[in-house]
């Protein structure tokens, strides 16, 4: 197949440090080479992939001072791919309600992997172009009426992530992601300051996040019980989650998916996670964590967790989680994709003859 992958440019692909959406459209991307598809990345310039780039910008938006408006970049992106569209046996777009419009212009067939949750303002838009073809990342993520062609996991190459058998000493909890709300930085330290354990955390603290990372996170880091280390790379982040011995997971909206926890628990260590959105799909409650209704039973879990065996988190996310089970399912959604549209086109055909 020809194909087309439509990355968000606000980072590299696969990102440096912190980047969910970027990380698995590499993974993806180069696993289709690999499987000897003929795959153009649309991406920004300092991406790094097996297959062919197609460059909209230097580097990572991101990185740029002078980008004040990313949308314009975007369109310039989505403007690119469905000039080259009829290039294409398939346009697989990451890039969310943007690439709507466009895709229903061109007989070349756009799928949509839904990365993000609905929103007030989205909702309408996906509901015009609701027979579009859509992938959900998890079952919970189909919050709305849509055309689902199917649900795909994210994966990761296991072989990626070191197993560590034990823990560090002395034991440690885990929290990486945005310093935001949603992802429940204030709820690690509150658990971590209610069971007295130290806390190690990572991850980047967005410019709308600022005001909540200085009045809520800021002033509980003391760098002995909580420790925070800002944005960390690959090699360091498995590092954080390999050696210690629960990865907190408190998130206080409907995750839509959650890599955090599948990479925790390739390392072989265990999750602890609040029960919503994907958080039941993803975790193998009393094998692999403990899927829990609020902070207190989070805390609460924590002897039970220390008590689970690390080698089945590692074997969980190998049968479950893989990049090899994540494009095994996109190749047949894509097949389905392409085939439904071939039979579209073919009664179009016809029924024009006929007229």
């Amino acid at each position: 197949m020809k194909i087309a992958q439509v990355a968000p440019l606000w980072e590299r692909v696969p990102p440096p440090t912190y980047g969910g959406i970027e990380l698995v459209v590499s993974r993806l991307t180069d696993e289709l080479v690999r499987r000897g598809h003929e795959v153009t990345l649309f991406a920004s310039g300092d991406s790094q992939t097996l297959a062919k780039l197609e460059a909209v910008y230097p580097r990572a938006l991101r990185l740029d001072p002078n980008v004040k408006e990313y949308t314009a970049y975007e369109m310039l992106e989505l403007s690119q791919v469905y000039q080259q569209a009829a290039e294409f046996d398939l346009i697989h777009s990451h890039v969310g309600v943007s690439a709507l419009p466009l895709a229903s212009l061109v007989p070349t067939p756009t799928v949509h992997t839904l990365h993000g949750n609905f929103t007030e303002d989205n909702c309408s838009v996906y509901s015009h172009h609701q027979k579009q073809p859509y992938i959900s990342i998890s079952d919970a993520q189909r919050q709305i009426n849509l055309n689902y062609v199917g649900t795909v996991y994210n994966g990761i190459n296991p072989s990626d992530y070191l197993f560590v058998e034990k823990p560090q000493e002395p034991p440690y909890l885990a929290f990486l992601g945005r310093f935001s709300p949603e992802k429940g930085p204030h709820h690690a330290i509150a658990i971590a300051k209610k069971t007295g354990w130290p806390l190690k955390m990572a991850g980047k603290v967005d410019v709308v996040d600022s005001e909540f990372f200085e009045k809520e996170i800021a002033p509980q880091i003391d760098g002995q019980q909580i420790q925070f280390f800002g944005e960390i790379n690959h090699a360091e982040k498995a590092a954080l989650f390999g050696n210690a011995a629960i990865t907190l997971f408190p998130i206080t909206w409907p995750e839509p998916f959650g890599l955090v926890m599948i990479e925790s628990m390739a390392t072989g260590t265990p999750v602890i996670a609040m029960n919503l959105g994907s958080v039941p799909e993803v975790i193998n409650h009393g094998v692999t964590g403990f899927i829990c209704q609020n902070v207190d039973e989070m805390a609460a879990m924590i002897p039970q967790a220390l008590e689970l065996n690390r080698h089945r988190c590692r074997e969980y996310v190998e049968n479950r989680f893989s990049v090899i089970q994540m494009v095994n399912g996109y190749e047949a959604v894509y097949e389905q994709v392409i085939k439904n549209r071939a039979n579209l086109n073919g009664r179009i055909h016809s029924a024009k003859i006929v007229f």
